[in-house]
């Protein structure tokens, strides 16, 4: 298969199945156990049930921990706003975007104290970003209209990704930050085991509607993986980002004290910032190709000796 012809079955077929998924779950999940939900969404998606008694793949360890390992300050890493507290104390305020101002609804949104070019997030999902390059022909009846349908979904249900559950919603609005070199915003995504990064990938192209997003994987040697696992790779790779070594020192002391946790970063102008963390890739729901490298990923993660019992985890 051609590079353009996994692109074309990439876009005809895996978009539009992440695409209905979150309606799909509002659907089935009333009256439905988490363990009983992950395992039929598990076996849509691979084709069998996952073992969660004694897992082995990286998926699988990731719906092992949504059921058992539950702690609470997993909300804290998901919370888009309360993160930010986070990691002001483990590595320091400098590497946040610096903030511009916080709602608890859309409808409160201040546009007026906003500068010409800002973003707005949701703090209790993923994605769902309104970007404002220029305010002269922004339209704001339009960003409150969608952040307010973004409000309406419980991010949760998607994929069972408790630590969501509890985030209490806000909007926050952040500058706008583009690197002048690539003319975009580069993100670089360390994935930890037991604090320790181990590989990474980077995405981009992800405002270009024409091309879509592009996802490289690298080792910490920034040597490029045969690796796909969502969007295809970039045409040409990208290149090894200038503060590559402290990006890995900063992801390390943010994922300390999880079995596994992807840490992202931003690079734009010559000056590192922390973009988000997620305990479950993909919702952990995404295959690997070629798929040994689920298994390989798999062992990296010591899955914890503790945590919630079946009865209670539901």
């Amino acid at each position: 298969m051609s590079g353009k012809d996994f692109i074309h079955l990439f876009r005809k077929l895996y978009i539009p199945i992440v695409n209905s998924e979150f309606a799909a779950s509002i659907r089935e999940h009333r009256g439905m156990s988490d363990e009983k939900y992950i395992k039929r969404k598990f076996k849509k998606r691979f084709g069998r049930f996952p073992d969660l008694n004694s897992p082995t793949t990286f998926n699988e360890k990731l719906q092992w921990m949504k059921l058992y390992d539950r702690r609470p300050i997993y909300t804290r890493m998901v919370d888009k706003y309360a993160v930010r507290d986070f990691v002001k104390e483990r590595i320091g305020e400098e590497y946040l975007i610096p903030m511009l101002g916080v709602w608890d609804s859309p409808e409160q949104i201040d546009f007026s104290s906003l500068p010409d070019r800002f973003v707005l997030k949701p703090n209790h999902d993923s994605g769902s970003i309104v970007i404002c390059k220029d305010k002269k022909t922004f339209d704001a009846e339009k960003a409150v209209s969608e952040l307010k349908k973004t409000f309406r979904h419980n991010y949760y249900l998607k994929s069972r990704e408790w630590p969501y559950k509890d985030v209490k919603k806000k909007i926050i609005a952040e500058e706008y930050v583009e690197d002048a070199e690539t003319g975009e915003l580069r993100d670089y995504k360390f994935l930890t085991f037991g604090g320790v990064p181990k590989i990474m990938f980077i995405a981009t192209e992800r405002q270009n509607k024409t091309v879509g997003v592009r996802f490289d994987f690298f080792d910490m040697e920034f040597n490029h993986l045969p690796i796909i696992s969502g969007p295809p790779n970039a045409d040409v790779p990208p290149a090894k980002p200038a503060h590559f070594d402290l990006m890995k020192e900063l992801a390390k002391k943010l994922a300390e004290g999880t079995p596994q946790v992807r840490v992202d970063f931003y690079e734009a102008n010559g000056k590192v910032y922390f973009g988000e963390m997620t305990l479950f890739h993909h919702g952990g729901f995404c295959p690997f190709v070629p798929d040994e490298w689920d298994r390989t990923l798999g062992d990296w993660i010591s899955l914890p000796e503790f945590g919630e019992t079946k009865e209670n985890s539901q």
